[in-house]
């Protein structure tokens, strides 16, 4: 049988495709054997605001946007679709859409991951006497069996973030999509299973693990939906994908869509994405994306986490028998403070930022709160509000930028700090990516209060990356995870500084009040939108 790389009896060069679909953009790059980058093409996500705190996508748009930038990013490579022997997709979490599942056409946008119409829903919830009777029935539990999952369970609240109850606000609000349900007529996905529904017209309702972990609906110990949340939220269980394998043969593109069928051999939802291009795949092995969000993962191996301090367990990747599991900590706000202090003017270019924090010896006494979202593990306080403290006269811009780039460092520390209180796993190694990683006082400063060297890759997109390893590995283009490994290219590594006096995570020596006082702040930030 001709292979993509043998055609008219000449031999071509072949590559692997992946397209990563963030909160911001969709981004396609062509990558060759070695890991390089040969093609790419982006374009941006229009987010829909329809009310104050609604957060929406239009599906058909998104779908454009993932034709346009796979056919752009194959272009720019100079060579031909039917050079491409797999493709690999990366997604944001928890953002999902309903359809019909006769014609395909949806019932409603995407309902973002950042959207809050389901607030008041959660709250409800979290308040009431059926949570209060699960918590206290998990914790006699706990107490009779001295096991950590009853515990958990006896301390877990609701958020908006998982889709959980945007799904079930949208099921009550909505009678078109109710009758759909009673009708049988309804599908369900997250951004990956609406687009392999699209590829391959209507064939494939399907996700894989990582993203149904991601949900907030999946129980990632027994590997399924969670038959006893969705019957206690009255959630149906029938207009959920099949979940399979992150490494998968999920079907072929329909040919009248890039001209040839391309196989999708992986689907990943966006961290455990950006896990497995930062090739960690030993347990104790760290990653920390910094983005929109900061999020912080560590694989804990073959079983899931149990966290009382707001770690999340989700699943990494299953490929074949094996499935690799990992604890997950976020601060939600680190992009959008660098971005909200752009709109402020105070920089220009994102690039000045490293600069001016060093253009100063100190933030002068300013700390600042990034929290425009509440604040997650460990402190996980939904109504803490963002905030500066500790203003002057003598306060500068460069001051403000510090105290800002400052905090990001400080919540990674504190996520580190989480992690190792926590798993009790001890860490391998530390990579870090995504758009702030290119900031070297966030790095240096972050490697600092680690105490530990912490490495930045040549590439900074590794959920695309990460889409494309797995795809890759799939088809045989590359042959196992050491070969990976040996691709890996590091920009630099940053080592811990001794002029603050810190030891192995410690945080001695000049930063030792000013975390002291950034943590005041955090505290006074608290609950700043309870009730009266």
């Amino acid at each position: 049988m001709e292979t993509p790389t043998q055609r008219n009896g000449l031999k071509r060069e072949s590559c692997v495709l992946s397209v990563d679909v963030g909160t911001t953009s969709i981004r396609c790059h062509v990558y060759d054997k070695k890991a390089q980058i040969r093609g790419s093409c982006i374009t941006k996500v229009n987010l829909l605001y329809p009310e104050p705190g609604l957060v929406e996508l239009d599906p058909e748009e998104l779908w454009r946007g993932f034709i346009k930038v796979v056919n752009g990013a194959v272009q720019d490579s100079g060579l031909q679709m039917r050079q491409m022997e797999a493709l690999g997709i990366s997604t944001q979490r928890g953002t999902f859409t309903t359809w019909d599942r006769k014609t395909g056409v949806p019932f409603h946008n995407f309902i973002s991951w950042q959207d809050l119409r389901a607030v008041e829903l959660v709250r409800s919830w979290n308040n009431s006497c059926t949570m209060k009777a699960i918590h206290g029935v998990m914790m006699v539990l706990h107490f009779l069996s001295k096991n950590k999952r009853f515990q958990a369970a006896s301390l877990v609240v609701f958020s908006t973030q998982h889709v959980t109850f945007r799904l079930a606000w949208a099921l009550r609000q909505w009678k078109q999509l109710s009758q759909a349900v009673a009708e049988g007529n309804c599908c369900f996905g997250t951004i990956d299973t609406w687009l392999l529904y699209k590829l391959t017209k209507g064939l494939v309702h399907a996700t894989d693990y990582s993203n149904a972990s991601a949900t907030g609906m999946f129980d990632s110990y027994q590997l399924c939906w969670s038959e006893f949340l969705c019957c206690l939220i009255s959630l149906p269980l029938s207009i959920l994908p099949k979940v399979l394998n992150t490494g998968h043969r999920f079907g072929l593109t329909d040919p009248s869509i890039f001209g040839v069928s391309i196989p999708i051999m992986s689907v990943m939802a966006d961290q455990q994405a950006a896990m497995f291009g930062e090739c960690c795949f030993d347990i104790g092995d760290v990653k920390i994306t910094m983005g929109t969000g900061t999020f912080m993962n560590i694989n804990t191996g073959s079983k899931p986490h149990t966290s009382v301090a707001g770690l999340y367990p989700v699943v990494g990747w299953k490929i074949g028998p094996e499935v690799v599991y990992l604890a997950e900590g976020n601060a939600a706000d680190t992009g959008t403070a660098i971005k909200w202090a752009q709109e402020l003017e105070l920089f220009s270019d994102v690039r000045e930022t490293d600069a001016m924090a060093s253009s100063v010896a100190n933030s002068d006494g300013v700390c600042f709160v990034p929290s425009f979202s509440g604040l997650q593990a460990p402190l996980n306080d939904p109504k803490a509000c963002a905030s500066f403290m500790g203003l002057k006269p003598s306060t500068t811009k460069s001051h403000l930028v510090r105290a800002i780039l400052e905090s990001v460092a400080f919540r990674n520390k504190q996520l580190y700090e989480t992690m190792l209180r926590e798993t009790h796993i001890p860490i391998t190694k530390i990579r870090a990516d995504g758009g702030i990683c290119t900031n070297d006082f966030v790095m240096q400063l972050t490697a600092d209060l680690f105490g530990r060297k912490v490495a930045r890759p040549t590439q900074h997109e590794m959920s695309c990356l990460g889409a494309a390893f797995v795809a890759g590995l799939g088809v045989g283009f590359w042959k196992s995870q050491e070969e990976l490994k040996k691709l890996q290219c590091t920009d630099r590594v940053f080592l811990p500084r001794n002029l603050y006096g810190m030891g192995d995570g410690g945080t001695e020596g000049e930063y030792t009040p000013i975390l002291q006082s950034w943590e005041q702040a955090l505290k006074r930030s608290m609950n700043w939108y309870g009730n009266p």
